[in-house]
């Protein structure tokens, strides 16, 4: 073997998408620093995006990377999302291994080594199983479970249910994440989705250090809708049946209609047909939602327009994507 060969080190990048983080990046950059310095036989580097925060997160970042050569600094034209901004730190990072991990802390770094063991065990993707959340409400605990359990009932994909972003992704499966893109992303259900060896590490979820969550329940929703639109059509079938059962029901009360008609009833009408409206078009409604809801995400990919757009990149080389890559 050649002095060169003995003397390299596998590359982990770690991605950490950032929005309005500036209470919380010099703790993020410090607890990430300590663990991953403490990887003496890895070379790393951290990878934040920001996804067009409103604060001095950027600036913050950029002072950061001036000082440590570790640090590489996306900031993206606009705020993308989340899940947006998770697949610009993929597309750029360079290492064996891509971690990915939120700003907040919430999912502690510390885990980080028993993912890279799992890793070097064989596992392509190791992802963080969340066996208590510190700090949640108990209604987003609830909505969060009962998510999770709905998508797997819906999907013939295995998504693991109470698992989060926090993850560790070989280079092999980074690789096929990347040909992966589709606009309305749900990147733990397009993990799943490609395959290869997985396994999940339980962890605890700690409460976020400070700011505010950047998932209040109307994003909460349309992540829920995008999970569940990607990758299950079964709320189509569920507005199919919905409408064969309303017709049944109509047609039984139609029978009824005759046979009262028949017996010389009078029938006033007035309430029953009020009924028979608002049921027949709240039924009508639900459903032109729901394909709606499909035919919105088809109308966004036939547009063909990239998924972000780089402002300023800091501590990259000439390797950043030719197609994402500022003038």
């Amino acid at each position: 073997m050649s002095s060169v060969e003995s003397s390299y080190k596998k590359l982990i990048s770690v991605v950490i998408p950032v929005y309005n983080e500036i209470e919380v990046i010099d703790t993020c950059f410090n607890r990430l620093t300590e663990v991953m310095d403490g990887l003496d036989e890895f070379d790393y580097e951290l990878v934040f995006i920001d996804d067009g925060s409103k604060d001095d997160t950027c600036k913050r970042l950029v002072e950061i990377q001036q000082t440590d050569e570790h640090v590489r600094v996306i900031k993206l034209s606009r705020n993308f999302g989340h899940q947006i901004a998770v697949t610009a730190g993929i597309d750029e990072a360079g290492g064996d291994a891509v971690i990915i991990i939120d700003a907040d802390m919430q999912d502690p770094p510390e885990v980080i080594p028993e993912m890279i063991q799992k890793w070097s065990e064989g596992y392509d993707v190791v992802y963080g199983v969340r066996k208590r959340r510190v700090g949640e409400s108990r209604l987003k605990l609830f909505t969060a479970s009962a998510f999770y359990r709905i998508l797997r009932s819906f999907t013939n994909i295995e998504i693991p249910v109470d698992v989060g972003d926090f993850r560790l992704m070989s280079s092999r499966a980074v690789s096929q994440l990347r040909k992966l893109r589709e606009k309305d992303r749900f990147i733990r259900g397009l993990v799943s989705w490609i395959g290869f060896r997985q396994i999940g590490l339980p962890y605890e979820r700690d409460e976020r250090l400070a700011g505010e969550t950047k998932y209040p329940y109307r994003k909460m929703i349309k992540f829920a809708l995008d999970g569940i639109t990607s990758f299950s059509n079964v709320p189509l079938k569920l507005a199919s049946w919905l409408g064969y059962l309303t017709s049944l029901l109509a047609f039984l009360y139609l029978v009824s209609v005759f046979v009262q008609k028949l017996m010389g009833y009078t029938i006033e009408g007035w309430a029953t047909i009020m009924v028979a409206l608002l049921l027949l078009g709240g039924v009508q409604l639900i459903c032109i939602g729901i394909i709606g809801e499909y035919i919105g995400r088809i109308f966004n990919e036939t547009k063909s327009r990239p998924m972000y757009i780089i402002d300023t990149v800091h501590g990259f080389d000439s390797s950043l994507s030719k197609e994402q890559k500022p003038e």
